[in-house]
């Protein structure tokens, strides 16, 4: 051993963020294991290497014992107080004493098994540091980089200075991941098993879309928004129940954000994953109401002790209610805590009520409004020609018609006669008079 042997163990710590004084630690016991293995067996060999000048000291060290043990493995590892006298005159009993051993005797053998021995203990070594960094961060979000994919579909997460795994429970349905993808993770648990530790992580949790909300509202990120409940089948569709701190902010609104681009920069980084933002209510019947949105639904009866809920669906909402694959009342009853039943109900809803007036009045724009209104048949009569009484009035217009013009020609017949006569009566008088 030598200063540069020092030097490179120091870089080595330096590199993988190691301890120094751990690590030295680690390769005394790898050279002490590959002594008394390969070189001494059955002895007790210690190991000592000045972190300076890197010089190494190698001792086997020996129980002092009255009398020799009956266990001949144990032999090695003692000396009779007889011999340890003539070494050390104020030797006693239970004391150890050490005795150099040859650094040279270290064989070939010897030097492979310390190399096995050092590079098993530099890997604990890190392991052991991955796990005391993250053991702490579980529940929090972490990004990471895909590191590779195996057969199993299990994606392998590089968090830095640890690796994840995701399996395909864990993972959004149809979200593809390639290797060097940079993807945003929920840490489930970490755990020390014997292979190291393992790092569990997710993308499916509810607290991932939390974390996201969080993070582009900042109404819900100063408090103003709290998010009391969330559900959500990852991939498809997510519920989250909402409720404001404030009479002055709409938490529905401001969840969304202007033309919904709050929720949109949410829902890109859940491949375009749909989330409904409900109102949440102290009532369990209104807040079961909401949960069921957007179906309108009827009577909500409650067993608050069961956590329970009956409620009638009008039946033209009744499939709404339900959802595709039963997603939708799936969602609620996750939001809600309360096993719902749906029941259909003969009761027509508003909502029915109101689509069926409109689809009348496309069909008869000219429905009678009452004894005085005119329906279909009024208005065919009234570019008809058949015999009604409306026609036979129409008939007789002519006839009278004609009389008026006769009439009117008889008047001015008898006007002009008038006139001819007046005129013969003055000329005979001018006649009468130019003669006398």
């Amino acid at each position: 051993m030598n200063k540069e042997f020092i030097d490179a163990l120091n870089m080595m710590a330096a590199e993988r963020n190691l301890d120094k004084e751990q690590l030295l630690l680690s390769f005394e016991e790898a050279l002490e294991h590959a002594f008394e293995r390969n070189v001494m067996p059955g002895c007790r060999i210690e190991v000592e290497i000045d972190p300076e000048s890197g010089e190494m000291e190698v001792l086997e060290i020996r129980k002092v014992v009255a009398e020799p043990n009956e266990e001949e493995e144990e032999r090695e590892k003692e000396i009779l107080l007889d011999e340890a006298l003539k070494l050390d005159p104020e030797v006693e009993v239970g004391m150890e004493m050490e005795f150099p051993v040859d650094p040279e005797k270290f064989t070939r053998i010897a030097v492979q098994t310390s190399k096995q021995m050092i590079t098993q203990k530099i890997r604990e070594a890190e392991r052991t540091l991955v796990y005391e960094e993250y053991k702490d961060r579980a529940g929090e979000i972490i990004t990471g980089v895909v590191s590779r994919v195996d057969n199993k579909r299990n994606v392998f997460v590089d968090l830095g200075r640890g690796e994840a795994i995701m399996p395909p429970r864990e993972q959004i349905q149809g979200e593809r991941y390639m290797v060097g993808m940079r993807l945003k993770v929920y840490v489930v648990n970490v755990e020390l098993g014997t292979r190291g530790p393992s790092i569990l992580v997710s993308r499916a949790a509810g607290e991932l879309l939390t974390y996201l909300m969080r993070q582009e509202i900042p109404e819900v990120a100063d408090g103003t928004v709290e998010l009391k409940a969330v559900a959500r089948e990852a991939g498809a569709r997510s519920k989250v129940a909402v409720t404001s701190n404030s009479p002055n902010v709409d938490p529905i609104g401001a969840c969304i954000g202007h033309r919904g681009s709050r929720i949109q920069a949410v829902t890109s980084e859940l491949q375009r994953e749909r989330v409904d933002i409900i109102q949440w209510d102290a009532n369990p019947r209104e807040f079961i109401r909401n949960a069921l949105s957007p179906a309108k639904v009827g009577t909500i009866e409650i067993d608050a002790e069961e956590m329970e809920a009956r409620v009638l669906v009008p039946e033209d909402q009744l499939s709404l209610a339900i959802g595709k694959g039963g997603q939708n009342v799936r969602l609620a009853v996750k939001l809600t805590g309360y096993k719902i039943d749906l029941e259909a109900s003969q009761t027509t809803s508003d909502l029915d009520a109101a689509m069926q007036a409109a689809a009348t009045r496309m069909e008869d724009p000219f429905a009678a409004a009452g004894e005085g209104g005119t329906g279909h048949a009024a208005f065919d009569a009234l570019f008809s020609g058949e015999g009604t009484p409306e026609s036979a009035e129409t008939d007789e217009a002519p006839a009278e018609a004609e009389d008026t013009v006769e009439a009117a020609t008889e008047t001015v017949d008898a006007s002009e006669a008038a006139e001819t006569v007046d005129v013969e009566d003055s000329v005979e008088r001018d006649e009468e008079a130019t003669s006398s």
